[in-house]
Parts: C-alpha cells; structure tokens; sequence
C-alpha cells in the first residue's frame, strides 16, 4: 500500500537529467481525484450535486441537523433514493472536508450529560400543585395538550425583557413570546392572549402547564380557572422539564447566552420560534413540530363543530 501511495504521489520523470523526483502529496491527491472519476464507482457526492446543495441551504439558513435533512427528504420524496445520501456518510464528508458544509457549521452532536440530583428540594414557595401531583398519562407523551413552560433570560443584571416558552410535549411545538420584564403580570399578559386566541377551546389545548417555581409564575395558577391544570416543579430541577429546557437550548442558536433580550425584537423571537417548529425531528418521524401541532388544533376544532 505504501508502495502504491509513493507511485501515485510521484511526478513521471522529463527527462534523463536532473535529480530523481520526489513523493509529492499534492501530486497524490490529485492522481486520486482524476482516478476517482474514471473508476466504474465514482463519489457519491459527485451525482449527489443538488440533494449537496440543498442540504448546504437547509444547515446554513435554518440551522438543521444533517440527520434531519436526510429524514425530511425522504419522508416528502424530494429526491430520488439513489441521490440522497445518509447520515453516516454525510457526516463522515463534512469531517474529511468534502463537503461545502465546514463541521463548525453543523448543529451541536455532542449531547450534554444530564445530571440529576439524588434529593429533590423541597418547594418552600407554595404557588400551587407540585409536580409530585402531574397525572401519569401527562408524563408519557402519549396525548396532546401537556406543556412546559419556563423563561429565557438574557443578560441577568438589571431588569430587561426576557422571553416566556411553553413547549407542547408530544408535538415539541414551541411558543417563545417577548415580554417586557420578568414579572408574573408579564406572563399572565401572555396567558390571556393565548385563552383570548383559543377561547372555550382552551383547556383542550392546554390541558396541563408544568412550569418553574420562579416568582414570575406566582399568579400562574389563575389558568385553572380557565381549565387547564398547572403544577410547580421543584426547586434547581431543571431536568424535571426536560423537553422545554432543551428546546431553550436550541433557542440559544438565534439568542446566544448573554446578550441582551433589549438588542431583540417581538418578531425576531417569533421567527426563531418558527424556525425551530419547522425543523424535523427523527423522533417525530421527520414531521414538524408545525405540521403535528397544526393537525392537534384541527381535530379540536373539529370535535368542537360536529358534537357527537
């Protein structure tokens, strides 16, 4: 093999004078390239030039995983079989540098450990049920209707605007809303807006809100009264809502930690929020959170317009 290498790395000799000529590497690799195109088996990247391309538009403009655009490929038949090439394969281009796409580029791989503590704290601020209380069927992800909610700060000293997200846990559609400080009467604005927008069909759409213990969420409560069921995870337990904690993370992409919530606007936050229920998931089967959410809303509305 080494043998070989030096061969195809060596120029051809001009002429009977002059030094012998030396392994070149670039010679090599472009001895390789030209082989590659004449061999039976050329790159698949090479018949794979606009699958290629789309995959470029999709990670560089909507920040999606490799896996997710080979996934929604497929699902929606964009490309023939033959043009689209896998995860593992793209993966492996994008590291070896064959690929328009730098690994740098890619959305993060590596997933954090997630640590939980062995004592849960006991909640001293009693703004309504525990967790401890949350139905079963609402942790099993079987229905729809069960959110998560929480806030997304930006820079913690001083009082700015910060950004109130739910996350609807079977579809992983996500609500991320402006809102002018971290104060309860700021989320409950929010909460009208949402009981003013989906009225008497409220409490199907939100039949159960698990939200953080902070003091914003103090008067959260009054959402019973509209007919969802709320509940208070305990305190420093984050992983206690999981889905939302990781969907704020992925909200990080468009407001990176640190900045200022001030350099944002209200539609700034919602594009990103579409952005992100635009995005396939492989849990999901490659839907959308957007197309899953869309059909929930359209079996409740029409329940409601043919009562059996």
């Amino acid at each position: 093999m080494l043998a070989y290498e030096l061969r195809r790395g060596t120029p051809p000799r001009k002429s009977n004078k002059g030094r012998a000529p030396s392994y070149s590497a670039t010679h090599g690799e472009a001895v390789y390239r030209s082989n590659r195109l004449r061999s039976r088996n050329p790159h698949k990247l090479l018949s794979c030039g606009a699958f290629v391309s789309w995959v470029t538009a999709q990670v560089r403009e909507h920040k999606w995983s490799l896996d997710a655009c080979v996934g929604y490929a497929k699902r929606h038949g964009m490309f023939p079989g033959s043009e689209i090439i896998c995860t593992s394969t793209l993966y492996r281009e994008a590291w070896s540098g064959n690929l328009p796409i730098g690994i740098l580029e890619l959305p993060e791989s590596v997933k954090r450990k997630r640590t939980q503590p062995s004592k849960t704290r006991e909640n001293k601020k009693n703004y309504g049920n525990s967790i401890d209380l949350l139905p079963e069927i609402a942790s099993q992800r079987t229905e729809e209707g069960d959110w998560e909610g929480d806030t997304v700060v930006g820079k913690r000293a001083g009082k700015e605007a910060v950004v109130l997200s739910l996350l609807e846990k079977k579809t992983e559609n996500y609500l991320a809303v402006r809102i002018p400080e971290k104060t309860s009467e700021a989320v409950m604005a929010v909460m009208e807006m949402l009981k003013a927008e989906y009225g008497d069909r409220f409490a199907q759409v939100f039949k159960t809100i698990t939200v953080d213990n902070g003091s914003e969420f103090a008067d959260f409560v009054q959402c019973e009264s509209w007919g969802a069921q709320v509940f208070f995870a305990h305190p420093y337990t984050s992983w206690e809502r999981a889905q939302n904690e990781r969907h704020n993370g992925l909200f990080r992409a468009f407001v990176p930690k640190g900045t200022s919530m001030e350099d944002y606007s209200a539609e700034d936050i919602l594009r990103a929020a579409d952005e992100l229920n635009a995005r396939p998931r492989k849990k999901l089967g490659y839907a959308t959170p957007e197309e899953l959410f869309d059909s929930f809303l359209d079996r409740v509305y029409a329940a409601d317009s043919n009562p059996s």
